[in-house]
């Protein structure tokens, strides 16, 4: 019996000690892909963004075919548009089929939109954007636990994403940068990633922005961004 009693005092504490360590250590936790490709998760919920795509479709990065195997059971992916260095529709049906999930685009826009409902403290707005190779083309502003996360996609034009107030990232190709700095557009975020780079834009990409404070250059794949949390 004291035994036993013993060993219930034991797993309570631990029990504690684990809840205590998890609480203190929230976060989300964003891994760059490839080209416009993230995963991101807050420990329950997993979130990958316009991956899989092809493997270096239009001369942009490859991705190894065991990328396709560590992709997390029932997870959520959303594409900004069907251009294949954003989505494989082979890729993708494989994925499903093996590990379950759900797509969400373009064409079922609405949905996306109501993630909210199933995702504890999670929101999701989606802006039709420009993009002059795709008629159907999105970006994106996802809510999570107070922190604002913006995915850019392919479009030509800061116009959106100028709108936005008090983001935490802005995920941008580089040419939205140069698109704001010549309409002069205020972006408002405290950090940029910016992707999708050809393998030949990779060393100035470094050049130009490794040593600006609030960019990063998502040049290398498999890096990870972490964004500590408040309690809910």
């Amino acid at each position: 019996m004291k035994r036993t009693f013993r060993g219930q005092i034991l797993t309570l504490i631990l029990c504690l000690i684990t809840t205590l360590g998890f609480s203190q250590s929230k976060e989300i936790k964003i891994e760059f892909l490839g080209n416009c490709g993230l995963y991101l998760t807050d420990g329950k919920t997993s979130i990958y963004t316009d991956f899989p795509y092809k493997s270096g479709a239009h001369g942009y990065m490859d991705f190894e075919e065991t990328e396709l195997d560590s992709i997390k059971e029932n997870s959520i992916f959303i594409f900004t548009h069907k251009h294949s260095d954003h989505y494989s529709d082979k890729n993708i049906k494989k994925v499903i089929k093996e590990k379950g999930g759900k797509k969400y685009g373009s064409w079922n826009i609405d949905e996306l939109r109501n993630l909210g409902e199933s995702i504890p403290n999670f929101s999701i707005q989606a802006f039709k954007t420009d993009h002059k190779w795709s008629s159907k083309h999105y970006s994106y502003l996802i809510t999570w636990h107070h922190k604002k996360i913006f995915l850019s996609g392919d479009t030509e034009s800061a116009e959106t994403i100028g709108t936005i107030k008090n983001m935490d990232w802005a995920f941008v190709p580089y040419w939205i940068l140069l698109d704001a700095k010549e309409n002069d557009i205020k972006i408002d975020t405290n950090m940029f990633g910016v992707y999708h780079l050809a393998t030949v834009q990779i060393p100035s990409a470094k050049k130009n922005y490794d040593e600006i404070e609030n960019m990063k250059p998502m040049v290398e794949q498999g890096e990870k961004i972490t964004i500590k949390l408040l309690e809910d």
